[in-house]
């Protein structure tokens, strides 16, 4: 019986394989807190942005990312949120609310149970696209007390069009900031 389940799990690889496969072009940095400096690799790719910045994010804290996403907002880079209602509710120290004040698009995910999702998509159609991605939460915690990774995957563009459409697909389904809010 043993023998049956572990040839029928093997069966299943070739498919799940095929269905993420891209090819190795572009280049990537990987980071591990507490030990290197996510936040400040995420300012700078904020801060490196050019056209567009399109986030997901399951929980926004950091005064320092939030301040580089409307520092770019206010440099004309088209700035998107996505984010979880629930943290954005009931968590305290959300700052999503003030990157609605600051005039960023923020739309609040409620369909699923967690909006888990931790991406940032910088000029992903311009010639230079980069998607970060990992456990890493955009907060003071994920860099100082918990053990996170962060990806910064650049210039790949077959990777970018992925998360890209993922994004939009979340963004049709969020609703915007102040109807989600309504009792």
């Amino acid at each position: 019986m043993r023998h049956w389940l572990i040839a029928a799990a093997l069966a299943w690889l070739p498919l799940a394989a095929a269905a993420v496969e891209l090819p190795a072009v572009g280049t990537m940095e990987v980071l591990f807190t507490p030990w290197d400096d996510a936040e400040g690799a995420l300012i700078r790719e904020i801060g490196a942005a050019r056209k567009q910045l399109r986030v997901q994010a399951y929980l926004v804290t950091s005064r320092n990312i939030a301040n580089a996403l409307t520092t770019a907002h206010e440099r004309g880079v088209k700035v998107e949120v996505l984010a979880d209602r629930d943290m954005v509710t009931k968590g305290s120290n959300s700052l999503v609310p003030q990157l609605h004040a600051a005039g960023i698009a923020v739309r609040l995910e409620t369909r699923y149970a967690a909006a888990h999702n931790k991406i940032l998509l910088i000029d992903a159609e311009g010639d230079a696209p980069v998607v970060i991605t990992g456990s890493y939460n955009f907060s003071f915690s994920a860099q100082a007390r918990n053990a996170e990774n962060l990806l910064i995957l650049r210039g790949n563009p077959r990777l970018v069009r992925a998360y890209l459409d993922n994004w939009r697909r979340h963004r049709e389904e969020a609703l915007p900031y102040a109807e989600a809010l309504l009792p």
